[in-house]
């Protein structure tokens, strides 16, 4: 053997050894991986606010709950930002509003002693570019914007009541005129309404430690938006009635959100994640990921946790806990269309306490046929409708319509007085898949059922029914409960 072939075996050995001790290391750094180590990367960045103090009243605002104070209180938020920023906030009293914008550098604050009420007329709420439901069109501001900006506050102690009655008054009439003709589809995009707080296509902004009541429609949109946080809201939506489509919060096609500490009363669902609507949805192509929602309550409602239906740019990578669901509809509440397309996975779901549900895990890619399916009636001519409606009936390529959900974790979940324990519907071909239980203990009036679903594991998982019933499994390869599992 020849020295330069020794050299060359040398050689060669080395960077084997080399090569086995960088895969060894891959190896053990794959198995000690977090896959949620990214959680503590969510949330709006601290911002120094400029030491000065913008009172709306020195720029003409009224206290006395009838003079309508738009004008003035955008006058002190213009002169803060076109100074560098700093504090926007109120003397005591009642001051009504339409829709304002807060900008850059803006610490907006309502104290305790504060209440912003809503205007009850649609006209002071101008119609902006937006998403609602899913499509993106005109439609009214909401009552506090953040639009394209960086680095707000909006705080304080006091209220914010959006005055929704007159809105979900006129919902309910609209829908009325409309189901008879075949209109069900359209209506909750015609019957324009104001969100009460809009952040959209922005960075770096926090909302905190509001109390927030009656919303027209939305209470909190988080659009297009990155770093946010979301601290401290207590939502009273149901103070007068019981308003349609009052979700508390809800964070569409944005990232890295952090939503803690809330509470939230409403008539539709509590925290909910969108990411587009069907054609429009897939046109616009921007997921929702890389959300937590801890530390909080979720009352009346019809989603402690929500996840749709608008599903079209993907959700994924979405961490809750520690959340109390107390007479809300839905525990874990995913839901789509066969039109609307998009992948829900990487979701987390741990220590959670339910009592009197609905049902604990709701599941369904088919949800609400009459609301989900647009079709013109024949009385109509396409090219006369509104854009929106144009927007709602262009088609989508059956293929692209079928939505995917996998990779849910559901851990250390007690539920209580539950109606139903389970109500999974998958597609023929589009089954949900990896479903991870653990610690799981539910007792519910009845067991309920699993459809088109497979590899499903569970650990320490128990179900007592009332009616002794059990979950009935159907066209599920890979999933079964053991009876074991079923508690007398």
């Amino acid at each position: 053997m020849t020295l330069r072939t020794l050299r060359q075996l040398l050689i060669l050995s080395i960077f084997i050894i080399f090569s086995c001790k960088e895969a060894d290391k891959k190896t053990e750094s794959e198995k000690t991986s977090d896959p949620l180590a990214w959680i503590d990367k969510v949330g709006a960045k601290n911002v120094d606010f400029q030491d000065k103090t913008y009172w709306v009243n020195d720029f003409g605002a009224k206290n006395d709950s009838t003079s309508l104070n738009t004008e003035a209180i955008q006058k002190a938020i213009d002169e803060c930002a076109a100074n560098g920023g700093g504090k926007v906030s109120f003397k005591p009293g009642i001051y009504l509003s339409g829709s304002i914008f807060v900008k850059k550098g803006v610490h907006f604050n309502i104290p305790e002693s504060a209440e912003l009420r809503g205007s009850e007329n649609i006209e002071d709420y101008p119609e902006i570019d937006t998403r609602v439901a899913g499509i993106e069109m005109k439609w009214p501001a909401a009552l506090v914007n953040v639009n394209n900006q960086k680095d707000v506050l909006i705080d304080g102690a006091g209220i914010v009541n959006g005055q929704g009655k007159v809105f979900w008054d006129y919902y309910w009439d609209l829908r009325k005129e409309y189901e008879p003709k075949g209109l069900r589809w359209i209506v909750d995009y015609d019957a324009k309404r104001p969100r009460t707080i809009l952040i959209s296509d922005s960075e770096n902004i926090t909302l905190k430690e509001l109390n927030i009541q009656k919303a027209g429609f939305w209470t909190v949109q988080v659009l297009y938006s990155k770093y946010v946080t979301v601290d401290g809201l207590t939502i009273r939506n149901n103070i007068g009635g019981h308003g349609p489509s009052t979700d508390g919060i809800d964070i569409d096609s944005s990232e890295w959100i952090l939503v803690e500490n809330c509470d939230i009363d409403c008539n539709d669902d509590n925290f909910c994640l969108k990411a587009g609507r069907d054609w429009d949805g897939q046109r616009v192509n921007k997921p929702t990921q890389y959300v937590v929602i801890r530390n909080s309550i979720a009352r009346a409602g019809s989603g402690l946790f929500t996840i749709g239906s608008e599903t079209a740019g993907d959700i994924r990578h979405v961490y809750a806990s520690n959340i109390k669901g107390l007479g809300t509809k839905n525990g874990l509440n995913i839901k789509s269309a066969i039109t609307r397309g998009g992948t829900v996975e990487d979701v987390h779901l741990e220590n959670i306490e339910m009592d009197s549900v609905r049902t604990f895990v709701e599941v369904s890619m088919n949800w609400n046929p009459s609301y989900s399916y647009s079709k013109l009636p024949e009385a109509y001519d396409i090219d006369s409708v509104p854009k929106r409606w144009r927007t709602l009936l262009k088609e989508v390529e059956p293929s692209k319509g079928i939505p995917t959900f996998k990779n849910i974790t559901l851990k250390n979940i007690d539920v209580s007085g539950a109606k139903r324990a389970i109500n999974v519907n998958g597609l023929e071909n589009s089954y949900i898949t990896d479903v991870s239980m653990e610690n799981v203990h539910i007792q519910a009036e009845t067991a309920g059922q699993i459809n088109y679903s497979k590899n499903w594991q569970l650990n320490n998982v128990s179900l007592k029914t009332n009616d002794t019933s059990k979950v009935k499994i159907e066209n599920s390869p890979g999933v079964s409960i053991a009876d074991s599992l079923y508690v007398k």
